[in-house]
């Protein structure tokens, strides 16, 4: 037993069951000991579509994943990836191989670089701590829901290393919340006429909803979520779906109007509250989450309660006492019943000269493609259209990561968590740059065989930064590209495609959804691009 096979197995037998990664010399023996122990290996063209693929398998199902990459150029390959991991609090070990000496041309400070981007370093100083480094590593990203970067040295990987058992996980208490805290929440929801709850990624956990939505049933609160949480109240008659930038005018509407609210495992940062204009100033402002340093962090609040968010919820809904109507009254529910989606306010088709609307392209989506799907979307001035028109069937049917806000990471996201969620159709919203940022992980998607369904909204360049600069007669040749025929580099990769330039175009993905789907399915559509998004207007009104 060496060092690399005994760090291998230990993080298997800690749980560990799904690697992802590119193999070269230095992780080469680590990743094959993980196989031989019973994780699956699942292989990436570039080390930041792995990266970003285990970040969303872990979010997508709940376990800790992990990734392994080569010594120097393969971590730095990957920091996109871990980085956003890190930011979104991904339970997620790092296995990377280190070269430690200074003259070697892989030598960089893989710590310093992973405390940088937010992650926790660790190494394995010697063979005689393999097996217990190991264990931490996994223990310290489940627990704390941390990126852990765990350091195997190339001059430690081949020693003997003793055959030892991992020691036992450390047992996981949640803490009760302070019975003061808990009794100021109460009197402010008591207080309330008006209540909203926004959950964010804190509420994403099992039992989470039933906690949220009994005490939301008492008091008589409205339910939104911030981006990563959509789909969490889905179902629910109150449900005012995302809040922030992407909300309906009426779910906008509503939160301002609000006298209370709390945000549970949420940050309310300026995308979720609309840089603070979204909640009215003499509205009481309430934050609740288990890191002590994340309330108050992006705003100030009137409250902060330290606690789990389902622990919490399910205290404060026994003390509360009698039901309240609160914000549930006929007028709003009969509202959220016929305005409560995006595709409820009309709009004029933008579309033509060969440019289809991408908002009724993506409803028209929406109608074809089974409810039963898991969508991932990358960052652009599209985002908010398939965020927004695609409807999810829970919170695990929508994997956003943009704690980073990087473009390009959507195809390799849609991977992962359709890696997570084998039983339901995946679907990768991209840009045109995104896509092609991405488009190694094409070969990925065909060889894993994965029925999955990309659609590039391609308005031939970087919508963003043309609807940002554009008004204002900057010059835009640095931002605009020739138009690409996404269909045929999807074909050259085993996918079927279609082109949509109108809503008659759509024929071909419903001949596939009938058909074997034997290949994956690409959507070139060629949007409409003379004005941006809305979501993107009110971003730039924040800066």
């Amino acid at each position: 037993m060496n060092a690399a096979r005994a760090v291998g197995e230990t993080l298997v037998r800690r749980g560990v069951g799904t690697v992802f990664g590119v193999v070269g010399s230095g992780n080469f023996h680590v990743t094959n000991a993980m196989v031989a122990a019973g994780a699956r290996y699942v292989a990436a063209r570039h080390e930041g579509g792995a990266a970003t693929m285990a970040d969303a398998f872990a979010r997508t199902s709940g376990d800790v994943a992990a990734l392994s990459v080569h010594q120097g150029c393969g971590f730095t390959n990957a920091l996109t990836g871990i980085t956003e991991a890190a930011k979104s609090r991904t339970p997620l070990v790092v296995l990377a191989a280190e070269a430690t000496s200074p003259r070697s041309n892989f030598f960089v400070d893989q710590a310093a670089l992973a405390r940088a981007v937010g992650a926790v370093p660790l190494r394995v100083a010697s063979a005689d701590d393999a097996v217990a480094r190991a264990a931490a590593a996994v223990d310290t990203a489940r627990d704390e829901r941390r990126v852990v970067v765990l350091n195997l040295p190339l001059d430690v990987q081949g020693r003997d290393a003793p055959s030892a058992e991992p020691p036992p996980p450390a047992a996981r208490r949640e803490p009760a919340p302070d019975p003061a805290d808990l009794g100021a929440l109460v009197a402010a929801l008591r207080a309330a006429r008006r209540p909203v709850f926004v959950a964010g990624r804190g509420s994403r956990g099992p039992g989470c909803r039933a906690a949220l939505e009994e005490l939301a049933d008492r008091c008589g609160a409205l339910l939104a979520t911030s981006a990563v949480a959509k789909g969490l109240f889905r179902g629910s008659p109150w449900d005012l779906d995302v809040s922030g930038g992407f909300a309906t005018p009426l779910a906008a509407e509503l939160i301002g109007a609000a006298d209370l609210v709390v945000g549970w495992g949420c940050a309310l940062g300026m995308w979720t509250m609309r840089h603070g204009r979204l909640v009215a100033d003499d509205a009481v402002v309430v934050q609740v989450d288990v890191e002590p340093a994340a309330l108050g962090a992006q705003r100030e609040i009137a409250l902060g309660v330290e606690g789990d968010v389902r622990a919490v919820a399910r205290a404060a809904a026994a003390a509360f006492g009698e039901p309240a109507t609160g914000y549930r009254t006929p007028e709003v529910r009969a509202a959220l019943a016929t305005r409560g989606r995006w595709r409820d306010e009309p709009f004029p088709d933008a579309g033509g000269a060969g440019r289809v609307d991408p908002r009724g392209l993506t409803a028209a989506l929406d109608d074809l493609l089974p409810a039963e799907r898991v969508v991932a979307v990358d960052s652009g001035n599209f985002m908010g259209y398939p965020s927004m028109f695609l409807d999810v069937p829970d919170e695990h049917g929508f994997c956003f990561t943009q704690a980073f806000q990087s473009v390009g990471l959507g195809l390799a996201t849609a991977i992962g968590a359709a890696l997570a969620r084998p039983d339901r159709l995946p679907v990768a919203a991209l840009g045109d740059g995104g896509a092609l940022m991405g488009a190694s992980e094409l070969e990925t998607v065909v060889r894993l065989r994965l029925p999955m369904v990309v659609v590039v909204y391609d308005d031939a360049g970087y919508g963003a930064e043309v609807h940002h600069f554009g008004p204002d007669g900057h010059p835009l040749d640095t931002v605009r590209f020739p138009e690409t025929d996404f269909a045929a580099i999807a074909r050259g990769h085993g996918f079927a495609a279609v082109t949509v330039r109108d809503g008659r175009d759509l024929d071909g993905v419903a001949t596939w959804l009938a058909g074997p789907r034997s290949a994956p399915l690409l959507v070139d559509a060629k949007v409409a691009r003379d004005e941006p998004s809305w979501w993107l207007e009110e971003a730039f009104r924040g800066h």
